[in-house]
């Protein structure tokens, strides 16, 4: 693909958003900060992939079917909401269990299909983490280890943002992703 090609690939991109991402009023200034087209498909894994048009007219992913994408964005609002995806306490219906389960499930299928993970966590930083500001009551010291060995595990990339950011950052993420990828010819023969 030559540099007008991938220019003309890059103005055509969109953002793919899971069609289990709860709608609302966060939901949408988050939507409104990608500056580009967006649409809601079923990600076989995480909450945010790229999508575009390719110079024989095809988009990468077909929206009509379940999109196992090479990049996505997993959101987390905040350190609270990803403590629970990493704890193990059991309750009468094993909730925390199952949600970690599925988080873990996630993870390992997007590995499984060669995809680079972002963890995106909103209003959150490392101090935040090790200081304990959470109202978790998930360790600092588990927390952290967590953290990192699935960074470790899963290649996962761990993003801190301020939730008003969150639509650019991955944007951003996503478009960048999606230019190395066209830069590098892995669209030239259209296969994902």
């Amino acid at each position: 693909m030559d540099i007008f090609e991938v220019e003309n690939c890059l103005n055509t991109m969109s953002v793919i958003v899971d069609k289990r991402e709860q709608p609302g009023e966060r939901a949408d200034k988050r939507y409104s900060g990608f500056n580009i087209p967006y649409s809601r498909a079923t990600l076989n894994y995480g909450d945010y992939t790229y999508n575009a048009v390719l110079p024989d007219g095809t988009p990468i992913y077909d929206e009509s079917k379940t999109v196992f994408p090479k990049v996505v964005v997993e959101r987390k609002m905040d350190l609270d909401e990803l403590a629970n995806c990493f704890t193990l306490k059991q309750d009468k219906e094993c909730k925390a269990l199952k949600l970690r389960n599925r988080f873990e499930r996630e993870f390992y299928r997007a590995t499984q299909n060669g995809a680079r993970c972002y963890l995106l966590i909103e209003d959150s930083n490392f101090e935040k983490l090790l200081n304990h500001r959470y109202n978790s009551k998930f360790s600092p010291k588990a927390f952290f280890a967590s953290l990192m060995a699935w960074q470790a595990r899963y290649d996962l990339h761990v993003v801190f943002c301020q939730k008003e950011l969150t639509g650019k950052i991955i944007k951003e993420i996503l478009y960048r992703e999606l230019k190395e990828r066209l830069e590098n010819g892995e669209y030239d023969n259209g296969v994902v």
